[in-house]
């Protein structure tokens, strides 16, 4: 059954359909006719965002935090150019969002007229796909293909452009219930290769899991099979920074997270594992460093969803097209057939080397004297704030690889970071799509000065909305993460990577209505932290911690995991090079 609406009531009936609650956008004259609906209607909340790069990375945190489609609404020309960034962030990561953008009449487009912007030929590129709907008649189904392709297989961003006239145009509204697709991937594993990694898995002497944020895309479900899986072989697992919160950090097997800045033992036992089954990761660069010398001693297995990622960057003995889930309950039942059993001799063995390896302490740090360091300001912030509903966004630098370090997530959906994009301005927006899923809960945003400055205008929103994020800021005054670099790879020439001119972050506040606080003695920083959490409202923490401090363990570029700089660690007869230790 058809029901005759305009184009613009389209659009607000799909999201009602969808299950859509809220969208996050910004008005424009192309989406008008579209926020005229919205006004007339009670089921979906609109949250009018300062910027709209802010409205996709809202959605996408929206998105990350509830496993649910999040969705952008913005209008023509610069509008749909300013959501560019947000969608490539969300490419990236496998972020399920639609957004929306208004277009010019079908009539102009073509013609350079005003806010006029080639949308589709633009987010090419940058989404999972895209459409331009020239039919009202077709806008319907549009929409309803546009969830499911965003949802389906390999998560991501979608986008659907509107002319105006469409919008104003009466069509027949398609159903949910109507749409057809012929885009159906693959969720079933071949069984042949799942038994095939059953009995290496059998065999292996020195394996390790190495998860991705493909297992929390695939749902609760996944991370649950993952935890029976890891407590049936007690294999030891470690995760990429989008793959944190999959297996609990407080469990067994955990070996912290791997990569440039990952920590020593998973770092290790990734180069040194006669097995390796990656699970919804796609090796990328700042897994894998030196490919030639990545895990050379292991027979490889991967699980992913996205055929294209398989075999792309690493060759592996073992691929398993299919959903993360399904194969997992699968290679489960295979396992508990073939009784469970392992090389137990030969795991003993490899947990021995791995708590060896646990021993360096590569987190160890000293805070001494009256400046806050950074690793103890966050190591203070998990103690005090662990026992509450809490959700984690970050901004991009070394306060989002000292977060990924020294805070524990038990659960998937609790972690919102820019891995693959590694996107500055991230982290504010997406805390308050965030807050906006679970408005009862403690949500934290772990910024640096730096990063935070690039969408501050953000906190309007939490006001307007009164949403309660927090925004705890590591002030070292420099762009940390660069300054870094800088001064392990570019002989201390620090060529623009601090800001001569930073604002009273408590004043900035006070200026948006909300709650600004300051500390910078590590004494009084528990009470800070504990205000920050109690208080009703937005709260903008500004944490001034030692400036120069680097972020360790670093795997330099061009280097294989097995050569670390790890700062402070004690590494029992390591070699010093370039201000750090190299083991």
């Amino acid at each position: 059954m058809t029901k005759a609406m305009t184009g613009a009531k389209m659009v607000v009936q799909a999201l009602v359909d969808q299950g859509v609650e809220v969208v996050f956008g910004y008005p424009g004259g192309a989406v008008l006719p579209i926020y005229d609906e919205i006004f007339q209607q009670n089921q979906i909340k609109h949250v009018l965002v300062r910027h709209e790069q802010g409205a996709v990375h809202a959605a996408e945190g929206y998105a990350r935090s509830t496993g649910k489609v999040g969705v952008a609404l913005v209008t023509s020309g610069p509008g749909a150019t300013n959501a560019v960034t947000g969608l490539t962030d969300a490419l990236l990561d496998s972020i399920p969002i639609l957004v929306l953008t208004g277009q010019v009449p079908t009539f102009m487009i073509g013609t350079d007229a005003f806010q006029e912007a080639d949308t589709i030929g633009i987010t090419r590129a940058c989404t999972k796909h895209n459409w331009l709907v020239k039919e009202t008649d077709k806008l319907g189904q549009t929409l309803h293909e546009a969830f499911h392709v965003a949802t389906s297989g390999r998560p991501g961003p979608v986008l659907i452009d509107i002319p105006k006239d469409v919008q104003f145009a009466t069509g027949k509204y398609a159903q949910k219930t109507q749409m057809e697709t012929h885009y159906q991937p693959q969720v079933k594993g071949d069984l042949d290769a799942i038994k095939e990694l059953a009995l290496a898995m059998a065999t292996a002497k020195r394996p390790v899991f190495y998860t991705g944020g493909g297992v929390v895309n695939s749902g609760t479900a996944a991370s649950q099979l993952l935890r029976e899986l890891v407590e049936a072989t007690n294999f030891p697992i470690t995760s990429t920074l989008m793959g944190l919160g999959a297996y609990p950090a407080s469990g067994e097997n955990w070996l912290g997270m791997l990569g440039m800045h990952g920590l020593y033992e998973a770092n290790m036992a990734m180069h040194d594992c006669d097995l390796m089954i990656n699970i919804g990761a796609r090796f990328d660069d700042r897994i894998t460093g030196r490919l030639d010398a990545f895990s050379p001693k292991s027979k490889k297995a991967h699980i992913d969803i996205d055929a294209s990622s398989i075999n792309k960057v690493i060759h592996v003995d073992i691929p398993i097209l299919g959903d993360v889930a399904h194969v997992l309950e699968d290679l489960l039942k295979v396992w508990k057939a073939n009784g469970r059993k392992t090389d137990k001799e030969g795991l003993s063995k490899w947990w021995d080397q791995i708590n060896e390896w646990k021993k360096v302490d590569c987190l160890s740090f000293k805070q001494e004297g009256k400046i806050i360091k950074p690793q103890y300001a966050l190591q203070r912030l998990e103690a005090l704030t662990k026992k509450y509903d809490r959700y984690i966004t970050t901004e991009v630098g070394q306060h989002q690889m000292w977060a990924a370090q020294y805070l524990g997530f038990e659960d998937p959906n609790r972690w919102m970071t820019s891995g693959g994009l590694g996107t500055m301005g991230y982290g504010h927006p997406a805390s308050i799509g965030v807050q906006m899923a679970h408005p009862d809960a403690l949500v934290i945003n772990i910024a640096g000065e730096a990063s935070w400055l690039m969408n501050m205008q953000e906190l309007g929103t939490s006001m307007q909305y009164r949403l309660n994020t927090k925004q705890f800021i590591l002030n070292n005054e420099r762009l940390g993460m660069v300054r870094q670099w800088q001064e392990l790879l570019h002989g201390e020439r620090y060529s623009s990577s601090w800001s001569e001119s930073l604002p009273d972050f408590v004043k900035l506040a006070e200026a948006f209505g909300a709650k600004g606080i300051q500390c910078h003695d590590p004494d009084a920083l528990d009470d800070a932290i504990m205000e920050m959490i109690t208080y009703d409202g937005p709260v903008l923490f500004d944490c001034l911690v030692e400036k120069h401090e680097n972020c360790f363990p670093m795997i330099p570029s061009g280097k294989p995991h097995n050569e670390m700089l790890l700062g402070d660690a004690d590494t029992k007869g390591a070699i010093k090079a370039g201000g750090a230790v190299l083991v």
